[in-house]
């Protein structure tokens, strides 16, 4: 019980009352936080990059690594701790622009419309979200009761 880190291309879930998912240091990456209120099974996924195709042996390594390997992962997850989709509350965090000032590569807008891509394909919808701009975020997770904090540079709220 406690706080479990979230490490970049990672995932974690859990039913644990006393669990709190963190991941910190999201730029252009994109965090999927997951939560189930009826059975209170929470997940959290820090990708970084919106398609596996471009290294196939990196997705079957690191399958967080990638919005389309990553997503079925986390809600496969949750769903083996009796989480049901049509319970789950959906945050989306991240995809800023950072080192990136002319905004060429727009690794975190790619990342952003992949995920929503996936998300209607699949009849996923977004209950709240904090993406963009151009600065870092923290997100926690509470596996308790759902609450999701997102903390940058001026400050935190709850999402």
């Amino acid at each position: 019980m406690g706080d479990i880190i979230v490490g970049i291309s990672d995932m974690n879930v859990s039913n644990n009352y006393g669990d709190v998912l963190i991941t910190y240091a999201l730029g252009s990456c994109i965090a999927v936080a997951v939560y189930d209120p009826k059975v209170k099974v929470g997940g959290l996924l820090h990708f970084m990059l919106p398609d596996s195709s471009i290294d196939i042996n990196k997705a079957g390594d690191k399958p967080a690594m990638f919005a389309d390997t990553g997503v079925p992962l986390l809600f496969k997850s949750c769903y083996r701790l009796g989480a049901v989709k049509t319970h789950m509350l959906v945050k989306v965090i991240g995809g800023a622009s950072i080192l990136d000032d002319s905004n060429y590569f727009r690794i975190g807008q790619r990342n952003l419309t992949a995920l929503r891509k996936i998300f209607w394909k699949n009849n996923v919808m977004i209950n709240a979200e904090d993406t963009g701009e151009n600065h870092n975020r923290t997100v926690r997770l509470h596996v308790s009761d759902g609450r999701c904090y997102v903390k940058n540079s001026t400050g935190m709220k709850e999402l």
